[in-house]
């Protein structure tokens, strides 16, 4: 795979980023190889998934280059697909954040079980600022592992905040020095892969069940005022802008 790489030790499966050279920004075809990773079939000795990056940053999000030049539908986002296969694998997974993770790289680590994160890193969902809105399913995680309140405070405002603000939240397991990172990481891992393999299936599958209720909510009015984000010249603008360097010009259509 070009974007990515996995690897098998023991019990532990780990799918790492390899686009640092750009911040692992994800493109369409970035995510299509962790799809495929996250859909291959575990082996009965596997009892862990961890998701790391390489470079300065663990994921800013979607390739805005790529997103400004791809045709604007109102399908799916492109991420999604994605995200699901990490919500529904069924090993628990692990997420080592270093540096940011922002829009679809908070993302990501959210819809990890277990965040271990690096005390400098940075989360953030900054779409209201270039003139987007999360999906029905990217806004329920957040609300999910953040609560009303911290999901408010990620998307309305739209700052990266500290990863002991995210800790405040609940929804960073640890935190740790630069140096202490993979220590860190290494005590949640190993814990888990000690733990009995059908256990942490079943208990997997049963946490991300139980958390499906919000999937029934009748929500297609509140899509449509998505979609509308995605295709109107605030959007656009917001991306440019956000691409350029400068503050954005919103006109409110």
């Amino acid at each position: 795979m070009e974007f990515i790489r996995v690897e098998k030790s023991g019990p532990v499966r780990t799918i790492t980023m390899t686009r640092g050279h750009k911040r692992n920004a994800l493109t369409i075809a970035m995510l299509a190889e962790m799809e495929e990773a996250l859909m291959e079939p575990t082996t009965p000795d596997e009892r862990v998934l961890v998701l790391r990056a390489e470079g300065p940053a663990f994921c800013a999000g979607m390739d805005l280059k790529e997103r400004l030049e791809r045709p604007i539908t109102n399908d799916e986002s492109p991420i999604e697909a994605t995200l699901h296969a990490l919500e529904n694998h069924p090993l628990p997974a692990v997420a080592v954040v270093q540096g940011d993770a922002i829009a679809g790289g908070c993302e990501l680590a959210l819809h990890c079980d277990f965040v271990v994160s690096d005390e400098k890193a940075r989360f953030g969902m900054s779409l209201a600022q270039i003139g987007l809105a999360p999906t029905w399913f990217l806004a329920k995680k957040l609300m999910e592992v953040a609560g009303p309140v911290g999901a408010r405070e990620v998307l309305l405002l739209g700052d990266p905040l500290p990863a002991s603000r995210l800790k405040d939240m609940g929804v960073i397991h640890s935190i740790a020095s630069k140096d202490g990172l993979e220590g860190a990481a290494s005590a949640v891992i190993d814990r888990l892969a000690k733990n009995a393999p059908l256990s942490l299936r079943a208990i997997k599958a049963l946490l991300v069940r139980e958390m499906a209720f919000r999937d029934g909510v009748y929500h297609g009015d509140v899509d449509k005022l998505i979609n509308a984000t995605r295709t109107s010249y605030d959007g656009k603008e917001g991306i440019r802008a956000r691409l350029e360097k400068r503050d954005p010009v919103f006109k409110g259509e």
